[in-house]
């Protein structure tokens, strides 16, 4: 594991990524029921918890509000990302560079790939100069890596998932957040797959307080770094609470029933 120093996204040797690239990526649909926080600043609140060890956010969103949070909030600058009105093979591309990030103060970056798409060779290639420069300005880089494309007939099965774990490691990321392959065991595979790499669980959809502790609580027995999550944060009532709960269950080794 490439040693991250006094870095501000580990804490206990574990981390918590508030993800809000959503308004890209979704769209405005996915605030429905919480359209308050169609204003980012409600998220970037949330993000001063102590739970919170980064918000991941697009550059739009940093440039605008980031600099009224950078005391209290660790930017993780999300640099690539699509809209769902593209039909296409997925691509991410990206729409702002890491000087320009590090020039508005990110702690880390971000970037996602999707193995197995027409244009995986692309990407990879994409990703290779952002990973160089992360490495200039000494910044962490974590990997989104979403396995898709027609090639792939099941997304989260144990094997593509530990495959997606094992990119991060193969192409130079620090973290790599990858989607549950829906079975503990599987998971563990994932985590062995990464090798010396932080696998990151994503959050995925709103679920239920218990089985998204439930949930959680099993990835970090077996040894995942910790958490990237945005909807099952900020589409609650009280997201305050569950990250509470997080707190517990990720950096304190508390199971689900402990915190609920």
């Amino acid at each position: 594991m490439r040693p991250l120093g006094d870095s501000p996204l580990v804490r206990n040797d574990k981390t918590l990524v508030l993800a809000h690239d959503h308004g890209l990526e979704h769209g405005p649909k996915q605030f429905s029921g919480v359209e308050e926080r169609l204003d980012p600043r409600e998220v970037f609140e949330m993000a001063t918890h102590d739970a919170v060890t980064a918000l991941a956010v697009g550059k739009g969103l940093a440039e605008t509000y980031y600099p009224s949070y950078e005391d209290d909030v660790n930017l993780l600058a999300k640099l690539n990302g699509g809209s769902d009105l593209w039909m296409g093979d997925p691509y991410s591309p990206q729409n702002w560079s890491v000087d320009y990030a590090a020039e508005l103060g990110a702690d880390a970056i971000g970037y996602t790939v999707y193995p197995g798409v027409n244009r995986e060779t692309d990407m990879f290639e994409d990703f290779r100069p952002v990973q160089e420069n992360a490495r200039d300005h000494d910044l962490p880089i974590a990997m989104w890596s979403y396995p898709r494309g027609q090639a792939i007939k099941e997304h989260r099965s144990p094997s593509t998932i530990a495959y997606a774990a094992r990119i991060g490691l193969e192409l130079g990321a620090d973290f790599t957040k990858v989607k549950y392959p829906r079975d503990k065991e599987a998971m563990a595979h994932a985590v062995r797959s990464a090798a010396d790499n932080r696998v990151l669980l994503s959050g995925g959809s709103k679920t239920s307080d218990r089985d998204f502790l439930e949930l959680v609580e099993d990835c970090m027995d077996v040894g995942v770094a910790g958490l990237a999550v945005g909807r099952n944060v900020w589409q609650r009532d009280d997201p305050y609470d569950i990250l509470d709960k997080l707190e517990g269950v990720i950096f304190e080794d508390a199971t689900a029933d402990d915190v609920l």
